[in-house]
């Protein structure tokens, strides 16, 4: 196959040395889904890609395309996100969104540039951010939005039992089932994760609404509220996961 470029706009998520001066870059495309490209010479202090292939970072690439891998060649810089890397919490959240891409993200992926752009509006999101509160929503936010993507979206309108719309009641939450199931319900199926009608009403908003538009339910939106949505889409998330996530043991000791 002969070489040609191309370019694309990608994420950086993971990078692996490959020799004493390259690197392999673990990248999100918006028009290729996961792929890897080898950085030649990032090691150097002279090299010309320097910092736009820090992680995390968002560059109009220019890549030859190779036998067994990739190689970048030319980088230029969309976002740095340079606010994330000065706040622990920032870095811990946008570490984990990136690992959901990395760990559900496939190759020549049909849904790449709606990841793609999920991915890069979540980060400009927590790159804003002025409190651990918006951080948490941006984070729900993309939760939500790519379990929907990726097809395992939890239903939170009717019973998944009965087939009943559940509306200003509490009901309770099977993540087994893939969502919520009525009062009547939920005994014989031995389901007790009891979901308070408010949560579910906000999750439903954050699903709705995109990043940049500030909804009532953002604004009310309490800690308390954000830690028990976090937690419980995590655990949805994590039981479809093949693999485990990492950053999740640091965000563990990241103050509240």
């Amino acid at each position: 196959m002969n070489s040609y470029n191309y370019v694309t706009d990608a994420i950086n998520l993971k990078s692996y040395s490959l020799s004493d001066a390259d690197k392999i870059i673990v990248l999100y495309s918006k028009d290729k889904g996961l792929m890897r490209g080898v950085a030649k010479g990032l090691k150097k202090p002279q090299s010309k890609l320097g910092a736009r292939m820090d992680l995390l970072a968002a560059n109009n690439l220019t890549l030859i395309k190779g036998k067994n891998m990739d190689r970048i060649c030319q980088a230029q810089t969309l976002n740095q996100f340079k606010n994330i890397r000065t706040d622990m919490n920032k870095i811990v959240y946008s570490s984990y969104i990136s690992e959901i891409v990395t760990n559900f993200g496939v190759e020549e992926d049909p849904s790449s540039k709606e990841i793609y752009d999920l991915l890069f509006k979540a980060l400009c999101r927590i790159d804003t951010a002025g409190s651990r509160k918006e951080i948490l929503i941006a984070v729900i936010k993309f939760q939500l939005k790519i379990m929907l993507i990726e097809g395992f979206s939890l239903e939170l309108d009717s019973c998944l039992c009965c087939g009943n719309q559940i509306l200003a009641e509490d009901m309770f939450l099977s993540l087994a089932m893939g969502g919520v199931v009525c009062k009547e319900c939920c005994k014989p199926l031995n389901v007790n994760l009891k979901l308070n009608h408010k949560i579910r009403d906000f999750l439903q908003a954050m699903l709705q609404f995109d990043f940049n538009y500030e909804s009532e339910y953002d604004k009310k939106a309490t800690d308390k509220v954000l830690d028990v949505c976090f937690n419980l889409l995590n655990r949805h998330i994590e039981s479809h996961s093949t693999k485990k996530f990492k950053s999740l043991k640091a965000l563990s000791v990241v103050p509240a």
